[in-house]
């Protein structure tokens, strides 16, 4: 028998890096130190995210009960850290090690946006000079890479659910609704179409929402290709990997690069 579609498509989205461009005082960040030189933006097709939050959560299970880790601070529940949540930036090297070996075992697929915030801080000042009225929001960069992001994912199956890591204390669910509706009337313009998919969008945290914790480590191993040019973690999860793309690297053409399994990002994937 020949297995029917999927009726709906689960999507977790994490961000690396930070949109902010501007000190409290108005001074440009990008290129000073400490500020990251990208924003990236990355979703994780998951098409059974009940599966993968069980290997993820059956994995903590078994590296805090191992002796090794005993007395490891990350690995304390009060530190509120590897304890809580997978999370590349904080866990050990070998707890990283593990994460990435259960997460090439899932069936899942990696999307992503990249920004360089000095070309995009490039284009707020000549915005700047054309309406001295405008002021950058850094939410204005997130919105608009998630209409960029879903642009091709949201025709896919009747019900779409969009899960977005949370980012401050605001609730962003309606603000984050519209930049999908945005993504899908994009489409339909393009395609001369007219998608009629369910949409959710909400907010929650990795701890909540475990699959999150695999975003942030797919987008941790994009994260250090473009800061560190450290490609080997990226090189271990390209196989997972559907599409980067990188908006302004408009050397070749003037919608920046586009990475794929035929084209790879680093010279030693695929």
């Amino acid at each position: 028998m020949t297995e029917a579609p999927p009726i709906q498509r689960h999507y977790f989205v994490d961000e690396a890096g930070d949109p902010v461009l501007f000190d409290a005082r108005g001074n440009a960040m990008p290129g000073q130190e400490g500020c990251s030189k990208h924003f990236m933006l990355g979703v994780l097709d998951v098409p059974d995210p009940v599966s993968l939050a069980a290997a993820l959560e059956a994995l903590r299970a078994q590296l805090l009960a191992d002796p090794y880790f005993h007395g490891v601070p990350s690995m304390q529940p009060e530190r509120r850290k590897t304890a809580w949540a997978f999370h590349a930036k904080d866990d050990l090297p070998e707890v990283r090690r593990e994460v990435f070996r259960v997460l090439m075992t899932q069936e899942v697929r990696f999307f992503a946006v990249v920004r360089d915030k000095a070309r995009v801080l490039d284009y707020v000042r000549q915005r700047n000079r054309n309406d001295v009225a405008y002021r950058y929001q850094p939410n204005e960069l997130y919105d608009s890479m998630v209409s960029r992001l879903f642009k091709d994912r949201l025709h896919l199956t009747p019900e779409v659910n969009v899960c977005f890591a949370e980012r401050g204390k605001s609730d962003r669910s309606a603000a984050l609704a519209s930049a999908l509706e945005t993504a899908r009337q994009r489409f339909n313009a393009k395609w001369q179409r007219s998608t009629q998919s369910v949409i959710r969008a909400r907010e929650s945290s990795p701890a909540r929402d475990v699959p999150l914790q695999a975003a942030d480590y797919f987008l941790w191993a994009l994260q250090r290709h473009y800061e560190r040019q450290e490609s080997r973690y990226l090189d271990l999860v390209w196989p997972k990997v559907g599409l980067i793309q990188a908006v302004d690297e408009t050397d070749v053409a003037p919608y920046g690069a586009y990475y794929t399994k035929k084209k790879p990002l680093t010279k030693v994937s695929g």
